[in-house]
């Protein structure tokens, strides 16, 4: 059978099966396509069904040789992979080639972050006496007290602060509820916020009446113009770092590791799946690591 078949079958068990969106399963398409039209310039004849994994192992040397980067040739193979998952589960093969397959080594990336000295300058240049300085002061004091990502920010409801209790209830990514302690600092602007500037809008838009940020039309906010807020904050205040609303998330995880914080707690507030993804905030800058050599090696100690 040619490729096509075992193709148009692993494009219909990712959109029935799998319910993947068109953008997936047009990626999957082409990575198994990638494959296909290797195989037919230098293994031609060869069907995915007797592809071998020396085959596949000369073919990931061949993505490389083309010059795809390390981030394209791992997508590329984990395309592969899940191609060759589908003939197994299908019973279509006996073994599974890309089995042992293995990618280019990604270097994790470190997230910029803001030293605790520059969160404190961008969040007190904001000017309470514009119109909108208080909803701004109260939106940047919530982004770096509780690490929210944009989209939970802009969400963010009334019904889900508890301003008694030092807590909100954040719905994160595939609707996965989590409760966050929310400082006192923060619940000050917040509060005054909500019980002044929103209160006082002329009105509000219906279906967002529960919305806790709101523009002066009496919408919810957008994701771009908190980035824009962002953008004006940082500028006046003077700090030449490329900073969005994920800067103060990931400054956010930063500083409570490097306050001792336990990692899983971290992981908790920040709504990651995984542990291995918060632990990307362990890294630690080098003053940080020096201090605490000098201070806490007990070979160091007066």
């Amino acid at each position: 059978m040619s490729w096509k078949v075992y193709t148009n079958g692993f494009t219909d068990y990712l959109m029935l099966e799998k319910a993947l969106s068109p953008n997936s399963i047009d990626a999957y398409e082409d990575d198994v396509l990638k494959l296909q039209k290797w195989a037919e310039e230098f293994r031609p004849g060869k069907s995915p069904m007797v592809i071998e994994y020396n085959d596949l192992a000369e073919f990931v040397m061949w993505i490389n040789k083309i010059g795809l980067g390390p981030n394209s040739q791992a997508r590329i193979i984990s395309g592969i992979r899940a191609f060759y998952k589908y003939l197994n589960m299908e019973d279509l093969m006996s073994n599974d080639p890309s089995e042992l397959l293995e990618g280019p080594r990604l270097r994790k990336k470190i997230p910029d972050v803001l030293s605790q000295e520059e969160i404190s300058k961008a969040i007190e240049s904001v000017d309470l006496s514009l119109p909108q300085g208080h909803r701004n002061r109260a939106i940047l004091e919530t982004l770096y007290a509780c690490g929210l990502r944009v989209s939970e920010l802009v969400n963010l409801s009334l019904n889900q602060y508890y301003p008694d209790l030092n807590l909100i209830r954040v719905i994160g990514k595939n609707d996965k509820e989590r409760l966050i302690p929310i400082g006192e600092n923060a619940i000050k602007f917040l509060n005054f916020y909500i019980q002044n500037d929103r209160n006082q809008l002329p009105k509000i838009v219906a279906g967002n009446e529960d919305v806790i940020f709101l523009n002066r039309r009496g919408k919810k906010l957008s994701r771009v113009m908190i980035f824009m807020i962002i953008k004006d904050v940082i500028h006046k205040a003077g700090i030449n770092k490329s900073v969005s609303p994920h800067t103060f998330r990931h400054s956010f995880a930063t500083h409570l590791v490097e306050g001792g914080a336990d990692l899983k707690a971290v992981q908790d507030m920040l709504g990651h799946e995984s542990i291995t993804t918060t632990e990307i905030y362990t890294h630690l800058d080098t003053q940080y690591l020096r201090d605490t050599i000098l201070n806490f090696h007990p070979r160091n100690k007066k």
